[in-house]
């Protein structure tokens, strides 16, 4: 039981080592003038593609684009909870079985309703 915990503590040491190691890295480069600093008006502008905007910049999306990521969130939500119930699904018996049913349920039903709504047909 301990070992399980031991190796969560592991990962995290690790991702906390990698990600403040990005961070730290650029300053220790920066600190040991190995990466130059050359303070220019150019590199501090706001970029954008390199070209001037002809028409509108202000450009508004079909707020059905919305729609279709809360589905994916949904679904990938869906594979997150379902993966850990696939791996132990001797262990957790029929109570887990009929968990995992009602949760399905949950989802299709949800699916179904916006489908209903007229939500996934693109014009």
């Amino acid at each position: 039981m301990l070992t399980n915990y031991g190796y969560i503590a592991l990962l995290l040491v690790v991702a906390v080592f990698f990600a403040s190691s990005l961070v730290l890295v650029p300053v220790l480069l920066r600190r040991f003038k190995i990466v130059p600093k050359k303070p220019n008006p150019v590199k501090a502008s706001t970029f954008e593609c390199g070209m001037e905007t002809i028409g509108r910049s202000w450009v508004q999306f079909n707020f059905r684009y919305y729609f279709y990521a809360l589905i994916l969130i949904a679904l990938d939500v869906m594979v997150v909870f379902l993966y850990p119930w696939a791996v132990d699904l001797r262990q957790l018996g029929v109570f887990g079985f009929t968990a995992a049913l009602i949760f399905i349920a949950i989802i299709v039903v949800g699916y179904i309703y916006a489908w209903r709504k007229g939500v996934l047909e693109w014009q």
